[in-house]
């Protein structure tokens, strides 16, 4: 099927499903999405049942945001991902606008302005939205400046600009660990991208400045450090949700205590169907269990690489490069806060932690990488052979 619109230059494909989308990358998406909502449901029912009387009251919005993202995922995987080209400066400006907007009109929640309250639609959550838009975003300018992105002018100043303001807007929340990510993939789109190495070494001077000025104006930050490095110095304070989520870790040992069967989960852990629902999946699933739910973690990411590998074109790859490196990396800083590896930032586990919005965005966001499969040499050419 083919839905077609007119432009200036050419005719533009809208919709165009004539490739096969990657079954794999499908199939493990739509697991862990699977496994990650029962998951929650485990992980969440004495919290639900204590806050809101109903022991399935979070289980029921994931399930709803779960197929509100499936049937995305399904809508975005035939929308042809060249016009995400032209949409994607609008929707980084409409973002910025969205992130200065959340400081002030939004929603206050441990400390932090994160969301904006949409009237019968619930909270919605800028910043998830934001880290697509930055990827799109690159993938466009990259592709426009080409032979350019050697040269401070094209391969760094416009790229260091978006960062800069992205940052300051999520510093206004504050959102460390949206800045967090949102940085890290676009300097990994940069390098992509042919960006000379030398700025990457100058920006990881700034950001380390910036850090530092971050922990100096941002009390909590510095306090989070502290905890990090010895949380058992203060366990039933500073220290109480990593003490927990090591308890719960260490509760599961090898084959775990069984589905349904954590004791953590029992209020003892906070953020537990959340940012440290890694840990109940621990202590109920095991060492065996986890390091499956990882594999599973790590083929879906190697996956995306490859069709970012196959695409047609330099915007395809970068899209799909930049959208696995973003899922990438939320997985690496979730775990690794949640092990104690890396101090606390406020990550969830992409398709496992309770959020309409994160979930959603994911799910449109692999949506993007199945059109991206579509539209692979290989796809093309057996298209082109099958035509009469």
């Amino acid at each position: 099927m083919r839905a077609t619109i007119q432009t200036k230059e050419k005719e533009k494909v809208l919709i165009d499903d004539r490739g096969m989308l990657d079954l794999p990358f499908l199939i493990l998406t739509l697991l862990l999405v699977t496994i990650g909502v029962i998951m929650m449901f485990s992980a969440s029912y004495a919290r639900a049942y204590t806050d809101e009387g109903d022991s399935a009251f979070y289980f029921w919005k994931q399930l709803r945001f779960a197929l509100i993202g499936i049937a995305g995922m399904y809508a975005a995987s035939r929308f042809n991902y060249q016009l995400w080209r032209p949409i994607s400066l609008f929707l980084a400006a409409g973002c910025f606008v969205l992130l200065l907007l959340t400081p002030i009109i939004g929603t206050e929640s441990g400390g932090a302005t994160r969301w904006i309250t949409l009237p019968g639609l619930g909270q919605f959550q800028p910043s998830e939205v934001a880290k697509l838009a930055v990827v799109l975003l690159f993938a466009n300018m990259i592709s426009n400046f080409r032979e350019k992105m050697n040269s401070f002018r094209y391969g760094v100043l416009p790229f260091a600009g978006v960062l800069a303001v992205t940052a300051g807007l999520l510093a206004l929340e504050p959102h460390l660990s949206a800045t967090l990510i949102i940085g890290a993939t676009g300097a990994v789109m940069m390098f992509l991208g042919g960006t000379p190495k030398k700025w990457f070494l100058i920006g990881l001077g700034v950001a380390l400045v910036g850090a530092a000025l971050y922990l100096a104006i941002f009390p909590y930050a510095a306090a989070r450090l502290e905890s990090w490095r010895d949380p058992f110095s203060d366990p039933s304070d500073s220290g109480l949700q990593l003490v927990q989520s090591l308890y719960a870790i260490g509760s599961g040992g090898l084959m775990g205590l069984g589905f349904g069967k954590s004791r953590q989960k029992y209020l003892y852990l906070p953020e537990e169907h959340n940012d440290y629902i890694f840990a109940i999946v621990c202590e109920e699933l095991g060492f065996i269990g986890a390091v499956v739910i990882i594999l599973l973690f790590v083929l879906l990411i190697v996956r995306g690489f490859l069709i970012a590998q196959r695409a047609r074109d330099r915007f395809g790859t970068l899209v799909a490069a930049g959208l696995s490196t973003l899922l990438a990396l939320q997985v690496f800083f979730n775990i690794g806060v949640v092990t104690n590896f890396l101090p606390s930032t406020g990550i969830s586990l992409p398709f496992f932690s309770y959020g309409g919005t994160a979930l959603m965005m994911q799910l449109g966001e692999m949506g993007i990488i199945l059109n991206i499969s579509r539209n692979t040499k290989r796809n093309l050419q057996q298209v082109r052979e099958a035509t009469p």
